[in-house]
């Protein structure tokens, strides 16, 4: 056992290792190293005692910690303190590879439990049966926010949540009062999310939910003596949306280019009347029971027919004949319908566009809003070919996480670094990284006072192409620094203030809920300040606490400064009619969570 009093070990700090180490002194490696000193403060109140051997056993360092924390605000809704640190104790490769094993409940099925149970509370209340309206979607809501509360499928929900701001449905539309469709088309993204990209785009092609919302279900082959002819919505958006965008892309991003410097449409508007043949003839796969009898067929309203199978096709309304598609490819005259729609779904798969396509919009969703081209070229290489297969979305989404330009702090302060969180991902953050109170309720949360303030909730979009663009610029600097900020397309002077004042309500959780129901006479969930109310004892501590769950380390000096000089003031005996820690805790949380330094993640 060797021994050294503190002043030596300072001094002589060579002394100590039996063998070289290339990290700095005090990092650990103190194994058979007894460290003293003449005084060891602990303070009143505290648990925390500042013991010598600390010094050198790594205890107090917070760099891998801080590291977790940012990596897990990239691939979760946001953690509490303490799974951070069960994180940080292995590699991030280790967590993906376990989160890809952990299973979802299904939000279609879901949904419809809530709604049973809400029924019967509305019932036990007093209400009659036939006033309660649904399943609709404040119950996929509900279901939503019961799946993200105390769940373990993390970065499922995560890349199921980027993927429906890609291939967009809407509440905001004719499939609003679908609760049970809404839920199923969520399914449909976090089911395939760690699947492969061409079973996604089926799958989402034959969703009744995306027939009803993109004009799909019940298209009708060409009758030109009837001036019918198929409705092309759907057949523009899987390509200029989903899969493919405007123009030719290289492998990094950047746009291929003719030779007078011109960029290269993907496809023109015969394009889109060939593809738009191959959706003909889909429909209701079943009908839901109804006093009249009605069975599935094509044409049947979409009221009636089931919103949790997906559409099949009816032959005898699906356009027959050969389609010319995209690169050259004829699809051949005399295949059944399904067989034309696999073969377009293969076409578009194939595309040398869809891996950048695809590899941008992920990165724009959970890392950077400005990723490097060389970023986005592993990200895409990764999509083209791992192991030998195309589209594989768990390479996709390791090539995303665990790329230097992810990972590294290096680049922090360039200006490219960085996105603006959208606002409803800080509402989750807040809700998921705090304790709640009343644990024995149920974490159904509407949304809709914080859906006004800033128009965001999942599946709420206002229209197919998101709440904003991947390739927004708010301003003529950005523009000329060749920049985007998608997110600051919802950031404007009203909901920006309508932010700090939802945040302001969530911070006084004796009288306002951070969640609560649309219809139901239920108790909200608040927040709990009981556990941060240890930490603010001292402004310091609390900012610190503060910083590791939210800011990953990076909270500002100005934050910090604003922050303790509003914090220091308030102390015992203030107000009589609350607990000083209390008031510290608010005051720390507004002033954390309305900042830049919150607002962007690095």
């Amino acid at each position: 056992m060797k021994t050294f009093l503190l002043f030596l070990f300072l001094y002589f700090p060579v002394c100590i290792y039996s063998q070289p180490y290339t990290d700095y002194l005090g990092a650990g490696h103190s194994t058979g190293v007894t460290v003293t000193a003449s005084h060891q403060e602990a303070r009143l109140n505290w648990n925390e005692v500042a013991r010598a051997n600390h010094t050198v056993n790594g205890q107090g360092l917070d760099a891998r910690l801080l590291e977790t924390s940012r990596f897990l605000a990239q691939a979760t809704f946001g953690t509490d303190l303490n799974y951070i640190k069960s994180v940080s104790e292995n590699t991030f490769e280790d967590w993906i590879d376990n989160q890809f094993t952990i299973n979802s409940p299904s939000m279609g099925v879901r949904t419809q439990t809530i709604y049973d149970k809400a029924l019967s509370k509305f019932v036990a209340n007093g209400g009659n049966e036939d006033d309660y309206f649904g399943p609709y979607w404040p119950h996929f809501q509900y279901a939503w926010w019961e799946s993200n509360i105390g769940n373990n499928d993390l970065l499922r929900q995560k890349v199921a949540l980027a993927l429906s701001e890609i291939m967009v449905i809407s509440r905001n539309s004719n499939i609003g009062d679908y609760g049970v469709g809404l839920g199923d088309y969520y399914d449909v993204l976090k089911d395939n999310a760690f699947g492969n990209f061409k079973n996604l785009l089926t799958d989402v092609t034959l969703h009744p939910m995306m027939g009803f919302y993109l004009s799909h279900f019940n298209n009708p082959k060409s009758n030109p003596r009837d001036n019918i002819f198929p409705d092309e919505n759907f057949a523009r958006e899987i390509m200029q949306l989903f899969t493919i965008g405007l123009y030719e892309l290289n492998t990094n991003g950047s746009y291929v280019l003719n030779s007078t410097g011109d960029r290269i449409p993907t496809y023109n508007n015969n394009d889109i009347k060939e593809f738009a043949k191959i959706f003909t003839g889909l429909g209701a796969a079943g009908a839901i029971e109804n006093p009249w009898g009605v069975v599935a067929r094509f044409g049947m309203d979409q009221f009636l027919a089931v919103k949790d199978k997906p559409m099949i096709v009816y032959e005898a309304f699906h356009e027959a004949g050969e389609k010319r598609l995209l690169n050259g490819v004829t699809v051949p005259g005399g295949q059944s319908g399904m067989q034309d729609i696999n073969a377009a779904i293969d076409n578009l798969f194939n595309h040398k566009n869809v891996g950048p396509f695809i590899a941008l919009r992920l990165i724009q969703q959970l890392v950077k809003s400005n990723p490097s081209p060389g970023y986005i070229a592993r990200v895409s290489a990764a999509f083209n070919n791992t192991r030998g297969v195309r589209g594989d979305m768990k390479a996709v989404i390791k090539a995303i996480l665990l790329d230097e330009e992810a990972r590294s702090c290096s680049g922090i302060t360039n200006p490219s670094s960085g996105k603006l969180i959208e606002p409803m991902m800080r509402y989750f953050n807040v809700s998921r990284q705090l304790d709640l109170n009343n644990e024995n309720i149920e974490n159904w949360n509407v949304g809709y006072d914080f859906y006004n303030a800033s128009g965001q909730a999942p599946l709420a979009a206002p229209s197919v192409f998101n709440f904003f663009t991947p390739d927004y610029a708010p301003n003529s600097e950005f523009a000329a620094a060749r920049l985007v900020a998608p997110e600051f397309q919802i950031h404007d002077s009203a909901t920006s203030i309508a932010f700090i004042n939802q945040v302001d309500s969530w911070t006084f959780p004796q009288y306002q809920s951070i969640l609560k129901t649309w219809d139901l006479e239920m108790e909200g969930r608040a927040l709990d300040f009981e556990a941060l109310r240890y930490y603010a004892q001292d402004s310091e501590v609390l900012i610190n606490q503060l910083d590791k769950l939210f800011t990953h380390g990076q909270l500002s000096k100005e934050t910090r400064q604003l922050m303790r000089n509003a914090i220091d003031p308030i102390v015992n005996g203030w107000n009589a009619d609350f607990k000083y820690t209390d008031l510290r805790v608010k005051m720390a949380l507004y002033l954390l969570l309305i900042s830049p330094d919150y607002a962007i993640l690095k």
